[in-house]
């Protein structure tokens, strides 16, 4: 039975989204395995979501346009009625990054890319 009814992708490279989608669709995470190469393109696609949908977000920080940080400020901003698990997911190894994202409360986790599938399953144990 899957953990999410959704799991939304949001990176700005389409083959790291790629191998991603393939990674969680090996382990049945869920049925809904959704890209996005924009944070805003997943903020409104989040909006539309059923707020009692289970939503994991795995987040990447270096992006264009609307970076990690700009994503998790307008989410908060607007869509503080949700629930979602929101997991960095970087190439980023700076440890002032790791600090930053445990000051929002919305973060669950933080991993470095590639990623690892036992990390993940360990988040939800």
């Amino acid at each position: 039975m899957p953990l999410f009814d959704s799991v939304f992708l949001v990176d700005d490279d389409p083959i790291n989204n790629l191998i991603n989608r393939r990674l969680l669709g090996k382990v049945g995470i869920s049925d809904r395995i959704v890209e996005f190469l924009s944070g805003d393109d997943a903020l409104e696609m989040l909006s539309a979501e059923p707020v009692e949908n289970k939503v994991l977000v795995l987040l990447d920080i270096n992006m264009p346009v609307m970076n990690g940080w700009e994503f998790l400020d307008k989410y908060m901003s607007i869509l503080p009625h949700r629930k979602d698990k929101i997991l960095i997911l970087s190439s980023s190894i700076d440890f002032q990054d790791r600090q930053k994202a445990k000051e929002y409360s919305i973060v669950e986790g933080f991993m470095e890319k590639p990623l690892n599938l036992e990390v993940l399953i360990d988040f939800f144990k």
